[in-house]
């Protein structure tokens, strides 16, 4: 992951870790203007995750940011 992702990811890590789920919704809309139950997805995502570090936070937003092509 680039060096800008887990910058974005650690920013994540520490508004979820800090319960506050409106900011890390602001902040992903900010980001990358994801719709809010894609917001919803990443977070649940990320508050799963057992050893939370910016390579696994990046991860799940960018498997998001992934789009099917048909």
């Amino acid at each position: 992951m680039s060096a800008i992702w887990k910058n974005h990811a650690e920013k994540l890590i520490e508004l979820i870790n800090s319960n506050n789920e409106t900011n890390a919704h602001l902040y992903l809309e900010q980001l990358m203007l994801f719709p809010v139950d894609i917001q919803d997805k990443i977070i649940n995502d990320v508050s799963q995750l057992k050893h939370c570090n910016s390579e696994q936070v990046a991860g799940i937003i960018s498997k998001y940011m992934m789009f099917e092509i048909k």
